[in-house]
């Protein structure tokens, strides 16, 4: 999505560094417009490392473009964080004395505001006018949070955290998504399999790309049903934050399974994304075992197969989607180990992507084929993980019609 950030003259412009790494971490297009005085607090360096991407204050810049047009007409959403009373006034009064007003009347694109000020200016009657006029055009407001403020004082006026805003944002963009209407159950992660108390089987999972899924799925409009099993750190907030996910947590590939099977039951589209193990012990024991006592001769019986199963329970009209992590040589045997398993599952898409010990897992970037039913590559995306996933969601809704 291409995304205008506008910064105006606030202290809480360091919170918006964070905004626009969490945006572009995720795969978002995002160009920052500052204000002269934003610059005084945050400096057009640090916007351009961030943003990837130029950045200037002026519209006596890039005229051969014209730049302001270029950016308003570009843009897909709009968020002014923070946004200062000063700001909030000019908006309502529709002056433009600067590249960042005159972006905001070129565009037609939703527009975010997330207020920042001292709460006498806050609650100040103008300052409420003005809000009142901007909500009335459509403009949504995004706070502001109630707690310390600047300079030891307390009350409403704080900009609203980074995290909390971009999930907010983005919700506005995605009602009327191309997945809008749609429920989407999603697994991710890895599973693990008792042995003892103290060890397990599993494997290298992340959960990043699942977890991205399911967040690009939500911010495209559709009701996401989240089966995170094992996940690094951190993989989940995105999602955890996000009003149109429900999250489940399970640990074994039973449990996944279990909650696999009930959140398709009313799902359109199904990605088992999750790494499920295939083996588990035999017997669990609730001691530790140790090496005198047989541990290096465990036995082992197999897991029931999660996506057949839910291929098995697939009602009319619904899409599963299989992924498999490969090791290939090279992208032929890539290939042909994906349509190998795309016919055996019996999917109707399978996401097939390589993997190694610096590849796949634990990994930021991805790069992976999309399988349709008869074996064509219906995408080849790479990239972060998010935008794989956007393209995975794009050729799927291409596909369905």
């Amino acid at each position: 999505m291409f995304v205008v950030i506008g910064v105006t003259g606030g202290i809480a412009a360091y919170k918006t560094v964070q905004l626009v790494r969490t945006l572009v971490t995720n795969g978002h297009e995002v160009h920052v417009v500052p204000t002269g005085d934003a610059l005084r607090f945050v400096g057009t360096a640090t916007w351009e490392a961030v943003s990837r991407n130029p950045v200037t204050t002026s519209v006596h810049d890039d005229v051969a473009e014209v730049r302001h047009v270029a950016l308003g007409t570009r843009a897909e959403l709009v968020i002014v964080a923070p946004a200062t009373a000063n700001t909030l006034a000019k908006m309502a009064a529709g002056i433009a004395d600067n590249l960042l007003g005159v972006t905001l009347l070129a565009t037609t694109a939703p527009v975010v505001v997330a207020p920042a000020m001292h709460t006498a200016m806050w609650e100040h009657a103008a300052t409420q006018a003005n809000i009142a006029t901007l909500r009335a055009r459509g403009v949504h407001v995004v706070g502001p949070a109630d707690g310390a403020l600047t300079g030891g004082d307390s009350g409403p006026g704080r900009m609203v955290e980074p995290d909390d805003l971009a999930t907010a944002a983005l919700a506005v963009t995605s009602a009327g998504g191309d997945l809008s209407g749609l429920r989407v159950a999603v697994s991710t992660g890895g599973t693990r399999e008792p042995i003892d108390p103290v060890r397990f089987l599993g494997n290298r999972s992340s959960g990043r790309q699942g977890a991205a899924l399911a967040v690009a799925a939500a911010e495209r409009g559709a009701e996401v049903h989240l089966v995170a099993a094992h996940v690094d750190e951190g993989v989940l907030s995105a999602a955890q934050r996000h009003p149109r996910i429900t999250l489940t947590r399970v640990s074994t590939a039973a449990e996944l399974g279990a909650a696999m099977t009930a959140a398709a039951a009313t799902a359109d589209i199904v990605a088992m994304v999750a790494a499920v193990a295939d083996f588990r012990a035999a017997a669990l024991s609730h001691e530790k075992l140790r090496k005198e006592e047989g541990l290096a001769a465990l036995d082992l019986v197999e897991n029931p197969d999660v996506l057949a199963g839910l291929v098995a329970g697939r009602r009319a009209g619904q899409t599963v989607i299989g992924f498999a992590a490969e090791t290939a040589a090279d992208e032929a045997e890539l290939r042909e180990r994906g349509e190998r398993k795309l016919r055996r599952k019996g999917v109707d898409f399978l996401a097939v992507n390589r993997v190694a010990w610096d590849a796949g897992f634990e990994a930021d970037d991805n790069r992976v084929l999309l399988l349709d039913a008869q074996g064509a590559v219906a995408v080849d995306a790479a990239g972060s993980k998010r935008a794989v996933a956007d393209a995975l969601w794009s050729a799927i809704i291409a596909a369905r019609g």
